[in-house]
């Protein structure tokens, strides 16, 4: 049984994004959508273990910078709830494997990640990251792979999203 906690990584050079076009991996949950870098822990890893064995895993990539912004709890109906610790960093070695198990990597502008395939729940946290909101606990509710409930730190958002939530 995988574990219910996972993380997930935002790679940041040069005003972009390291983003995973998931497209590669059978019964994928994230099937064609494009994310971050990151997944479940194994057993006995901390946070900060599992973020750098599945950068290195799925990018070939070893961060030498990174932050722990927030923690985001998915509930999806029929799913367990899934705990993430979503990081972004900033410095890193070696060489990028744009080709992983699971996906093709890509660098994509900040400013044009929006415009790529996503979970709804994805764009408010990545709108939390690029306002450099302080660490943050977000829980993602969703009903058939639509977001009905976002919670931020236990305040209910309104949905759609405003531009001021």
């Amino acid at each position: 049984m995988k574990s219910p906690m996972t993380t997930l990584c935002y790679i940041e050079k040069d005003g972009k994004y390291l983003m995973l076009h998931r497209i590669k991996k059978e019964h994928d949950i994230n099937e064609g959508k494009w994310i971050g870098v990151g997944g479940h822990f194994e057993p006995g890893e901390s946070p900060e273990e599992c973020l750098l064995r599945e950068v290195k895993e799925e990018t070939g990539l070893i961060l030498t910078s990174w932050r722990f912004r927030g923690i985001v709890t998915f509930s999806a109906d029929g799913s367990p709830t899934e705990y993430m610790c979503l990081y972004t960093a900033d410095a890193f070695t070696g060489t990028l494997e744009e080709d992983c198990r699971e996906g093709i990597l890509r660098w994509v502008p900040k400013e044009e990640v929006g415009t790529l395939s996503l979970w709804e729940g994805d764009r408010v946290f990545l709108d939390l990251l690029t306002r450099d909101a302080p660490f943050f606990s977000l829980k993602l509710i969703y009903e058939h792979d639509c977001l009905t409930e976002c919670v931020l730190d236990g305040r209910s958002m309104h949905l759609p999203l405003t531009e001021n939530e």
